[in-house]
C-alpha cells in the first residue's frame, strides 16, 4: 500500500499531456469486481486516477491494489462530499484530458454523477442516482409511478418497526436505506428478531464507507419468490435490456448472494415481465444515462420490485453477460462514460453461471482445497479463492463475505449450472475453530 500511496503526485503539472486520455474513478467494489472498470478503461487505451478516501478500505482487496498501482495517480479526498471531489478533478481537468468520471460502487454513484454534471461530462441525471441510492426515494418514486414494489415504511422508533411488521405480518424484512451488498438486510420471524435489526441499523449513523446514514430503518413486506436481476444499458435515450440474471440466494436470516445464472431458466413470458418491472422502475428514477443493475422477485402476484442499483452488476455478473452474448459490459460502459459511442449490439449463443465460495465455519483458514478438481470440471471458466492460510474466516451474513467464485459457460443455461454446481462441491475451505 506504500507504493499506492507513493504515487500521489502534483507531476501531473510537471508536463503538459493534455492529449493524454483520461477516466476518473470515484472509490470502487470490493474483491475482483473493484478492479473491472480499470482494466476495462486500461483496454480502451485511457489512463486512470483514483479518487479514495482511505486505502485501507482495500486492503484485504489485492486486485483493486494491483489495479490502482498501475494507475496515473491517486489523490486522497473526502469522496462522499460531491464539492471536494468536484475541486479535485477541477485541478486535474486543467492538466489532463480528462475524459470522463465513473463508479461501480453505490457509495459513490451519486457523487460521480453530481461531479461529471459539474464538469459538463458524460453521465447519470444526478437527480436520478440520488433517487437510486436511497431505497425509501426509490420505494416512493416508483410506487407513485405504478411500480409493484412491496409494502414498506421507515421505522425512527422501535414503536414504528413494531407497528409495521404487525401490518405487513411475520416475517418481514428490515434493511438500511443506503447500504449495498445485502449488508445489514435480514428476515425476521418475531419482534425481538425485529427488534435487534432495527438498532443494528438506526443506531449507527454511519454507513459501511463512513458515510452519515439517513435515520431509521425501512421495514418491508417479505416477497416469497425466486428473485433475479435485469441487467441494462441506457444511451441516447433508450434503455437496451441485455437479459434476465437468476439469482441463488444463501440461507435466511440473510440474504447473501450465493450464485448467479445467465440468461435466466425462467420462461419467455417472466423473463418479459421482470424486465417490463425494472425498465418502468428506471423511467419511474429518471435513471437517462448508463448501466443498470435491478433487482426483482417473482410472487404469486407477479414480479416485484426489490431494488434498482444504477451501475452493472458486480460479483461475476458482467462476466456471465459477456460469455453468453459476448458483450463487454465494463468496456462500453466506460466508452460511454468517456464520450465514445458504445456498441450494445448483442446475440445470446450459450449461458454461463457463477457460483461463490464461502465459509463454512468461523475461525482461521488453515487450507483450501480441491481447486485443480474444480477446474477439471467440463465447461469451466475460472476457478478463484482469495482466501489463503491464515485469513480470518466468517460465516456470510453479506456479500462481503464472499471468498471466492467459479465461472462455467455451456450451451444451456441448465447444463452450465450443473457444471458449476459440481465444481462448486469439490472445493472445501478447512477452518481451525479453536479460539475463534
Amino acid at each position: 500500500m506504500d507504493e499506492v500511496r507513493g504515487k500521489v503526485r502534483d507531476t501531473m503539472h510537471s508536463q503538459r499531456e493534455g492529449e493524454a486520455k483520461v477516466l476518473a474513478i470515484v472509490e470502487t467494489g470490493l474483491h475482483r469486481f473493484g478492479a473491472v472498470a480499470f482494466h476495462a478503461a486500461r483496454e480502451l487505451g485511457l489512463e486512470t486516477v483514483f479518487l479514495t478516501r482511505d486505502m485501507e478500505l482495500y486492503a484485504h482487496a489485492p486486485a483493486v491494489l494491483d489495479a490502482v498501482r498501475d494507475a496515473r495517480a491517486t489523490v486522497f479526498t473526502d469522496t462522499s462530499a460531491p464539492d471536494r471531489v468536484i475541486a479535485e478533478l477541477r485541478r486535474l481537468q486543467a492538466s489532463v484530458g480528462l475524459r470522463g468520471v465513473y463508479s461501480s460502487t453505490d457509495y459513490s454513484m451519486a457523487v460521480a454523477a453530481a461531479a461529471a454534471r459539474a464538469l459538463g461530462l458524460p453521465g447519470l441525471d444526478p437527480q436520478a442516482a440520488l433517487n437510486a441510492r436511497n431505497k425509501r426515494r426509490t420505494r416512493e418514486l416508483c410506487a407513485k409511478a405504478g411500480v409493484p414494489v412491496p409494502r414498506w415504511s421507515v421505522a425512527l422508533t422501535e414503536r414504528e418497526a413494531v407497528a409495521a411488521a404487525r401490518e405487513f405480518g411475520l416475517p418481514c424484512v428490515v434493511k438500511p436505506m443506503t447500504e449495498a451488498g445485502s449488508l445489514g438486510v435480514r428476515l425476521c420471524r418475531d419482534e425481538a428478531a425485529l427488534l435487534a435489526a432495527f438498532h443494528a441499523i438506526a443506531d449507527v449513523p454511519t454507513d459501511f464507507r463512513g458515510q452519515p446514514r439517513e435515520p431509521g430503518a425501512l421495514v418491508e413486506e417479505y416477497l416469497v419468490g425466486p428473485e433475479v436481476s435485469v441487467e441494462s444499458l441506457t444511451w441516447g435515450g433508450r434503455t437496451v435490456v441485455l437479459g434476465v440474471t437468476d439469482k441463488v440466494l444463501g440461507p435466511h436470516p440473510y440474504f447473501v448472494e450465493l450464485g448467479e445464472t445467465f440468461p435466466s431458466l425462467l420462461p419467455p413470458a417472466l423473463v418479459e415481465e421482470c424486465a417490463a418491472v425494472a425498465v418502468a422502475a428506471l423511467d419511474a428514477l429518471g435513471h437517462d444515462f448508463g448501466a443498470a443493475h435491478v433487482e426483482v422477485r417473482l410472487t404469486a402476484d407477479g414480479p416485484r420490485l426489490i431494488e434498482v442499483n444504477a451501475r452493472m452488476g458486480g460479483a461475476q455478473i458482467t462476466r456471465l453477460v459477456r460469455e453468453s452474448t459476448g458483450l463487454d459490459m465494463p468496456r462500453e460502459i466506460i466508452r460511454m462514460h468517456t464520450g465514445d459511442t458504445p456498441e450494445l449490439s448483442f446475440r445470446t449463443t450459450a449461458a454461463a453461471v457463477s457460483r461463490y465460495v464461502t465459509a463454512p465455519a468461523a475461525g482461521r483458514v488453515e487450507a483450501v482445497h480441491g481447486l485443480d478438481l474444480a477446474r477439471r470440471v467440463p465447461g469451466v471458466l475460472d476457478v478463484a479463492v482469495d482466501a489463503a492460510p491464515g485469513d480470518e474466516a466468517r460465516v456470510p451474513t453479506d456479500n462481503v463475505d464472499v471468498v471466492g467464485h467459479v465461472v462455467t459457460r455451456a450451451a444451456t443455461s441448465g447444463e452450465a449450472v450443473r457444471m458449476a454446481d459440481a465444481a462448486l462441491g469439490q472445493i472445501a475451505l478447512q477452518i481451525g475453530t479453536s479460539g475463534a
